[in-house]
């Protein structure tokens, strides 16, 4: 259920302040240029903040290695951030946080301001001051990019966040007169996340230096930090847990600082700088990213950098509600991959030795088995300057562990999900001309990944599928790997390595061992060769299953490198779009043990997963687009809201934003490394894409409104436009796409098979 903005006054507010009235209309055109043109205004922070979003909620600047923000007590899975929009109960402020993930981690060098006598425990839920966490609500708390703010209710103390790449900015309005203190929690982290080893100390009178060693998601974590701060530090008292220790500093497993005031200052401002190297690393971000005290300055310089990137894509619209949803989307898939070096551009790898600069920044954060699908082929139109970026830390990664990352989390390898999704990544920025990498290293660390004996690959290479008695998850490891030897062979054939191309071309059509005839699904396959028995589409158990979040219903459609060959096996044309059409009207029970990830349901379509992300496009490669902007209109409509259950599940690090932004925009990448876009249903009346080489790609669209969903006729530059899709070449000339929209579908566009999307190499 979707609630009203009433009973979320905090969010009324601030879209009124925005001027993002829901059932509104503006006053003038949306769409400026140059200077006058805020995104970030539009962007509604809180959007994914409940329900099963996971939306971190706090201050960061694009892709930056800080995400410093509140943090409740964690209750559950729906607190992978930190924060859920349900709480009331804040208990410190960290530097690093994940968003939309599906498992907690991180949540390092927590601080809280409070008052009263000294409390090194965060309290409870119903007592929170018995520690020294604290009660607030939406009403005194704001959020826009760049900047949070959040009253304490118990200690009348106002908290201000802000941050550059690498630093944290607190600020904090005491009330006057009364004791204060300042704790550095370090035993605290979100989640999975455990300390290991800690460290603080007293460096002088107004800097604080330390480490925070720990495991959980991330297995092998160490962050080093660094505390400026503007008021002297005259009394400063070190716990390990419960138990003070005498001096100025402090190492063990649950070290806590806390910085004393007899009376607090009206105004005490933290400057916290982290670093993947050093302490020494961590102050020089410090003073090379926010060398003064001007915090409204820093909040200014970040909200511009919010700008700069968001105004990549310049929306004209009527659609006040949708032009929030929009740029809080763009907002959401900028959040990361995260920055993992320091200023200098020195980090720490994956075998934990620290490097030198290596000539480009190293990210980590990169949830490929959500991001290969949308969010990374967005990347290539939005962030060309990152691209290279990506994917020289992807092989800074395969240097040192001996394959491809999987899910690298902060110099750890998680081994997350499926697949060897890192390829797809790699392979759609070669194919697309990015040239800031070594595409011969490129390949050899995807065969190499692609090769291994591990996680079925043995079997694939053997007999072409993986037996489900002997590994679970079996038919959607095989499939994701279909999919990934695709884009191998792709980059194979550009590279003119024949034998390569034959190899793992052939290793792409693997998911059609998996597919039975007699019942039209993909089916698991015994060690023997024979389907297993039972079998029932809808059935699901989560990680001792067959399948990866999902179900038959769901995974038989997982072929988005050859839509051809599963319409083929499905009949053809009509016999495809029959099933297609079953899979939104099927009903069946999924079983108590399916995955809580398989949500945003219509019928057995899962948009809450990504799995099913690009299945409402496919109808295109059976000429019947028209059905396609239908489903994607719907949902557009029914699950990306304004509210903070705005969001049909996980947001995954963009992954579920990224949808969104590229399908509002009019089309969506089916195949992640073929370089073409399928044509939805546009969201506005016009969209402006900067790309590469200053130049502008337009959509423009005539008649369009919540009924005229349907695509009457398209024009490219001027001239008649036949085909179903768009290619990422002929977006990058510039120019404009005009699409005449209207109330019943047109169904000649894109029928014929010469303007329908393709598969081939």
């Amino acid at each position: 259920m979707q609630l009203g903005l009433k009973h979320y006054p905090v969010l009324a507010a601030s879209l009124l302040l925005a001027g993002m009235q829901v059932n509104g209309q503006d006053k003038k055109p949306t769409f400026t240029s140059g200077k006058e043109f805020k995104p970030s205004e539009y962007v509604n922070p809180y959007i994914g903040t409940g329900g099963h979003g996971h939306v971190f909620l706090g201050a960061s600047v694009p892709f930056g290695a800080v995400q410093v923000g509140p943090t409740n007590i964690v209750k559950g899975w729906d607190w992978c951030s930190g924060y859920h929009y349900s709480d009331s109960v804040v208990i410190g402020f960290p530097q690093m946080h994940l968003s939309g993930t599906g498992i907690g981690d991180l949540g390092d060098v927590l601080i809280m301001p409070y008052t009263g006598k000294i409390r090194t425990n965060h309290g409870s839920q119903e007592n929170p001051t018995t520690g020294y966490g604290s009660r607030y609500t939406h009403a005194h708390e704001t959020a826009k990019p760049g900047y949070y703010a959040v009253q304490l209710e118990d200690y009348n103390i106002k908290v201000e966040l802000t941050a550059s790449e690498r630093v944290g900015f607190h600020k904090y309005t005491f009330p006057a007169g009364q004791e204060g203190h300042i704790i550095v929690d370090l035993k605290e982290g979100i989640g999975w996340d455990a300390p290991v080893e800690t460290f603080i100390q007293k460096k002088d009178e107004y800097t604080l230096v330390g480490y925070r060693y720990s495991k959980g998601w991330a297995e092998d974590q160490r962050l080093w930090f660094a505390i400026r701060s503007n008021v002297p530090v005259k009394d400063f008292v070190v716990f390990d847990g419960d138990k003070q220790l005498s001096g100025t500093e402090g190492k063990g497993k649950t070290i806590k600082g806390v910085i004393n005031f007899d009376k607090a200052p009206a105004e005490a401002m933290l400057k916290v700088g982290i670093s993947p190297v050093s302490s020494e690393n961590a102050l020089a971000n410090i003073n090379s990213e926010i060398p003064s005290w001007d915090f409204a300055g820093t909040v200014k310089t970040a909200t511009a950098k919010w700008n700069k990137e968001l105004s990549k894509i310049q929306l004209q619209t009527k659609d006040t509600a949708n032009r929030s949803i929009f740029y809080t989307a763009m907002y959401h898939t900028m959040i990361g991959p995260a920055l993992f070096n320091d200023h200098d551009r020195s980090y720490r790898g994956t075998d934990k030795k620290a490097y030198p600069n290596p000539g480009f920044d190293n990210y980590t954060v990169f949830s490929l088995w959500d991001i290969y699908r949308s969010c990374a082929p967005l990347y290539t139109l939005t962030q060309p300057e990152r691209v290279s970026s990506f994917v020289n830390s992807m092989l800074t990664i395969y240097k040192q562990q001996g394959k491809l990352p999987i899910w690298p989390l902060v110099g750890s390898e998680t081994n997350c999900m499926v697949g060897y999704h890192a390829v797809p990544v790699i392979a759609d920025a070669y194919l697309k001309g990015y040239k800031g990498f070594n595409i011969n290293e490129a390949f050899e660390a995807m065969k190499a990944s692609a090769t291994r004996d591990d996680l079925g690959m043995k079997d694939i290479k053997a007999k072409g599928y993986i037996p489900a008695d002997k590994e679970y998850e079996s038919v959607s490891k095989a499939m994701e790997y279909a999919i990934d030897d695709w884009c191998i062979a792709a980059v194979a054939k550009k590279l003119g390595r024949t034998a390569d191309f034959e190899y793992f071309s052939k290793r792409a059509g693997y998911y059609k061992n998996y597919f039975d005839s007699t019942i039209k699904f993909v089916r698991p396959r015994m060690d023997d060769g024979s389907f297993k028995t039972p079998y029932d589409p809808f059935h699901s158990i989560h990680e001792k299953g067959d399948f990866t979040e999902g179900n038959g219903w769901q995974y038989t459609w997982l072929v988005p490198q050859d839509v051809e060959g599963l319409i083929s096996l499905m009949g053809g044309d009509d016999a495809f779009t029959k099933k297609l059409d079953s899979l939104f009207v099927a009903s069946g029970d999924m079983g108590a043990e399916a995955s809580n990830d398989i949500s945003g349901l219509i019928g057995m379509y899962a948009h809450g997963n990504e799995p099913s992300h690009h299945v409402t496009y496919m109808y295109a490669y059976a000429g019947n687009q028209w059905k396609t902007s239908e489903k994607v209109r719907q949902v557009m409509r029914d699950f990306y809201t304004t509210t903070p259950e705005g969001l049909a599940g996980n947001e995954d690090v963009g992954a579920m934003s990224s949808w969104y932004v590229l399908s509002s925009l009019g089309f969506y990448p089916v195949n992640p490394a073929k370089g073409i876009y399928v044509f939805g249903s546009p969201l506005f009346e016009k969209a402006s894409l900067k790309v590469q080489g200053g130049k502008t790609f337009n959509v423009e669209t005539i008649n369009n409104s919540a009924e005229n969903i349907y695509i009457q006729q398209v024009t490219l530059n001027g001239k008649p436009y036949k085909n179903s899709y768009i290619r990422h070449a002929d977006i990058l000339k510039g120019g404009t796409l005009k699409i005449t929209m209207g109330n019943k579908p047109n169904y000649d566009f894109g029928k014929a098979v010469a303007n329908r999307p393709d598969s081939k190499y």
